[in-house]
């Protein structure tokens, strides 16, 4: 069996400040930094044979500092790049629910039905997640693997691994600097 440690990155500004980041390039906070060194100390013990990491500067700032405390090898996935929301990056949440109370109930409640203006879809991002899913998937058959995904696509990864709803996206985009662990049946996983 394989184990996959989830990480998201720490915080960017926009996280701190409630705002939907999605492709964007953004650094880690002072707030995030911090998040990155504790999350650094709860997984030192770990055996991670590997960080894959989303082409994002908060994700790569993340590994870098589990790699200088923990010393593990970090490659990129391309895969692992954040949801594109289009228009609606750099607005606030809050700011997208006043405005289009109707579209914003939709993707809290039935994500895979809409795409943010200019961006793409749910599903769009799963399958480029489940090709970077099936090539790591395909290495690693047991052990312990690291994933540094930022939300929200970190949700879509959680949702394929372990068949799960992918839940609020909205809740989700602010919630950084924290893991999870799951173990993955590789017989039980459909990633074609």
């Amino acid at each position: 069996m394989l184990t996959v440690i989830l990480v998201r990155p720490g915080a960017t500004s926009f996280d701190d400040d409630g705002r939907i980041k999605g492709t964007l390039e953004l650094p880690l906070s002072n707030s995030g930094m911090v998040q990155a060194e504790k999350t650094a100390v709860e997984l030192a013990e770990l055996p991670i044979e590997c960080l894959y990491v989303a082409p994002c500067m908060s994700a790569q700032q993340t590994a870098n500092v589990l790699n200088e405390r923990c010393g593990w090898k970090i490659k990129m996935v391309d895969g692992f790049k954040n949801l594109d929301q289009g228009l609606w990056q750099g607005k606030r949440i809050e700011e997208v629910r006043r405005q289009l109370p109707k579209v914003y109930r939709q993707y809290q409640e039935n994500p895979g039905t809409v795409c943010p203006p200019g961006g793409e879809t749910l599903d769009n991002a799963e399958e480029r997640a489940k090709k970077g899913l099936a090539r790591l998937l395909k290495k690693h058959r047991q052990g312990v693997i690291g994933l540094v995904i930022p939300e929200p696509m970190a949700s879509v990864v959680k949702r394929i691994l372990s068949s799960t709803e992918v839940g609020d996206l909205w809740k989700s985009c602010c919630d950084d600097g924290h893991w999870d662990t799951i173990q993955v049946a590789q017989g039980h996983l459909v990633l074609a």
